[in-house]
């Protein structure tokens, strides 16, 4: 699953807040080609059965029913830094962090638009919690040119979605890629329409540097949600097979013990 993500990619003129996951121009890609390797992420989980059994309790599935599961998923990139949780691998078990993936991170998402999986290292994503603000938000840790907290974008559940239409990195054309396809089904060029393409945004406090690759880590900070924060725990599933929420603010870098669930 490695070496998805995109150097460069404009990304769109309509960030920060919430968007629903159906959203036309959302998300990015190359058209008749995936950021995402599906099969290598089953073939690795496979290889490794306490890692798939922690991956498929994040997403409320049983091990054996991965391969359907990531059969159902579509390969975008991020056209805007996104709110998350993203989730690891600790003794055993996945333990669960409020991230934000920086533009032009390659992701898988599901028939609704929601980004679960982060496709350059195959950690399992779900939606952010819903208390947390992004632009009221505080954030820790690291960030990169043009990171704006009025930029940061939550996905919503709103809709099936039968056909993305997705915008390429240089926001020259759009094109539309059938739900669970990985570039062979892509739809033709299409004219761009104005409100897709990209353009400056005045809530940005600068602008990312376009010959930057996407920062390794995918966390420009962690969102605290309110004044303070509290040092990340390793949560316990529960019996019931939900991950408990971590409580909010503290970093927990990707290369931490926290770890890696899929391939690198």
């Amino acid at each position: 699953m490695s070496n998805t993500d995109r150097q460069r990619i404009e990304r769109s003129p309509a960030r920060g807040g919430t968007k629903d996951g159906s959203t036309p121009g959302l998300y990015g890609g190359t058209r008749q080609a995936a950021s995402c390797d599906p099969a290598k992420l089953i073939a690795f989980l496979q290889a490794n059965p306490a890692k798939a059994k922690a991956w498929a309790r994040v997403h409320r599935i049983g091990a054996g029913d991965i391969p359907g599961f990531v059969g159902r998923l579509t390969p975008v990139l991020l056209r805007t830094d996104t709110l998350v949780t993203n989730h690891g691998f600790k003794a055993g078990k996945p333990t669960r962090i409020p991230a934000v993936l920086q533009a032009g991170i390659g992701v898988l998402v599901n028939e609704y638009g929601v980004p679960v999986v982060k496709c350059n290292c195959g950690n399992p994503l779900t939606q952010p919690d819903k208390k947390i603000s992004t632009g009221k938000a505080k954030y820790k840790g690291s960030s990169w040119p043009g990171f704006s907290k009025r930029a940061v974008t939550k996905i919503q559940v709103k809709t099936t979605v039968q056909v993305f239409v997705l915008v390429d990195p240089d926001a020259t054309m759009g094109f539309e890629r059938p739900v669970a396809t990985t570039g062979g089904a892509d739809g033709p060029p299409q004219a761009l329409p104005e409100e897709l393409s990209a353009s400056p945004d005045p809530s940005d406090s600068g602008s990312a540097d376009p010959s930057a690759p996407p920062t390794d880590s995918g966390t420009p900070g962690i969102p605290t949600g309110e004044p303070g924060t509290q040092p990340p725990v390793d949560p316990q599933p529960s019996d019931g097979g939900e991950v408990p929420p971590t409580p909010e603010g503290g970093q927990v870098p990707e290369n931490s013990p926290t770890g890696q669930v899929g391939p690198t």
